[in-house]
């Protein structure tokens, strides 16, 4: 006999359980992230090319990176806005739209002005696609498992390193500047239907009036930067990003290929391999990065900073030599960033957790900042470096070592800016208030 009474089990919400459709959108943010990543540090592995290109020097050089990621960085928090106000699918799409049409005007001119105003299409329209990924995270997946998927995202975006480094290195070698930054720019354009297509906001979307209650709910313009400027929490996020990103960005980005090309004699294709090396690690480290997050909680701040020491001692150790390191030296260096920068996203983890949604994605915006803003300051003052050591001769490797010192010092003031906002919130903050209500304070 049948039992009528027998129903199918309701479906499981996507926020409670990991679906298909879930993963479909995130694939598809991932793939617009990707096509970032590769547009982000394609100039990075032409860096010589451009020397030559635009005839300027290191200094000048330097200055592509330093707008692009200066935009990048100073966009976020205006991003953020943007993304928590209109949502993350259309600035998906707006975004990588923009980063193409900055990939073609690239490709097409020779003047440096007009390539400097191609970054800075660049780095504006890149600085809504990674904040964009973050805010679909906790509307579609449960917020136990955002950890685990923040570093998906991250080890699925640096493939975009391994295009630049690789296929697009290998166009940029057999067909020149105008072929590879062009075709680079059209693939990023279309990428952008992507985001349109198969990206949505939130699994439930609600109707128009519910919609214009939770507008009327969210805080103003003013009210959120002031919810996100005067939070420790979000500076946490600030200098763990910060810390952690700038060895890397600085490599990858701008003086890693000069440095193994000019300074350590290294072929361009040798150079795309240690890259590629990076990237490697970086996929492979990102989901176990993930995994200890969540199980770390908020102690996670402490691991990442830890990390990011790690990072620098292996640096000084490669950089004490007074002879050019060898192939195996810069391939370490490589494996010891590739496995230890997605500790960058940790503040992220921390923000997403303790941070109002209605300002989740401006919070974000502050943290990323971080590592782009330091990023920006070293790869500059390091070409300014290179300009005075090398006196207008070729690079040499003396002058590398010289110009790494931007590197250090500025990770050095990021830990120093850590220490004061942990200082500030958490822990660091009981702990203060326990010294100043002892006798001995």
């Amino acid at each position: 006999m049948k039992n009528n009474d027998q129903r199918p089990s309701p479906r499981p919400h996507p926020r409670e359980k990991v679906t298909t459709r879930a993963l479909i959108v995130w694939a598809a943010a991932c793939l617009v992230y990707m096509a970032a990543i590769t547009s982000r540090t394609s100039f990075g592995v032409a860096g010589v090319e451009a020397i030559d290109r635009f005839q300027v020097d290191a200094t000048r050089i330097a200055v592509f990176t330093s707008v692009q990621v200066g935009v990048y960085a100073f966009a976020q928090i205006p991003m953020g806005i943007l993304i928590d106000k209109f949502g993350p699918r259309k600035l998906l799409a707006i975004g990588a739209l923009v980063m193409g049409i900055g990939q073609l005007i690239l490709g097409f001119t020779d003047s440096y002005s007009i390539a400097i105003i191609a970054r800075v299409f660049i780095g504006a329209g890149d600085a809504s696609i990674f904040l964009s990924v973050m805010r679909i995270l906790p509307f579609w997946f449960p917020l136990k498992h955002t950890p685990i998927f923040t570093q998906l995202t991250t080890c699925l975006g640096q493939l975009g390193q391994f295009f630049s480094a690789v296929p697009f290195m290998a166009l940029l070698g057999a067909q020149g500047w105008p072929v590879a930054f062009v075709s680079l720019g059209s693939v990023v354009a279309l990428i952008a239907i992507a985001a349109l297509v198969a990206v949505r906001d939130t699994p439930d979307p609600q109707p128009k009036p519910v919609e214009s209650a939770q507008e009327a709910d969210k805080p103003s313009l003013r009210a959120s930067l002031k919810l996100i400027v005067r939070n420790p929490i979000t500076w946490q996020g600030f200098f763990i990003h910060y810390v952690l990103m700038v060895w890397q960005t600085v490599f990858s980005m701008m003086w890693g290929v000069p440095l193994m090309t000019l300074g350590m004699g290294l072929s361009a294709t040798t150079a795309g391999l240690v890259l590629s090396i990076n990237t490697l690690c970086m996929v492979v480290s990102a989901p176990i990065i993930g995994i200890i997050s969540a199980r770390l909680g908020y102690r996670r701040d402490v691991v990442a900073i830890a990390l990011s020491f790690v990072q620098s001692a292996v640096w000084l150790v490669f950089l004490a030599s007074d002879a050019p390191r060898g192939l195996m030296a810069i391939i370490l260096v490589n494996i010891v960033m590739g496995l230890t920068t997605a500790a960058s996203g940790y503040g992220f983890d921390t923000i997403r957790e303790r941070l109002d949604r209605k300002i989740l994605a401006a919070g974000t915006g502050l943290a990323n900042m971080g590592g782009f803003l330091s990023s920006m300051v070293a790869a500059q003052v390091m070409g300014f470096l290179l300009d005075h050591s090398a006196h207008g001769s070729t690079y040499t490797w003396v002058d590398f070592r010289f110009g790494f010192l931007a590197i250090l010092v500025t990770w050095a003031v990021g830990v120093t800016g850590f220490v004061v906002a942990r200082l500030k919130g958490g822990p660091g903050r009981r702990l203060l208030a326990q010294i100043r209500s002892t006798k001995d304070f």
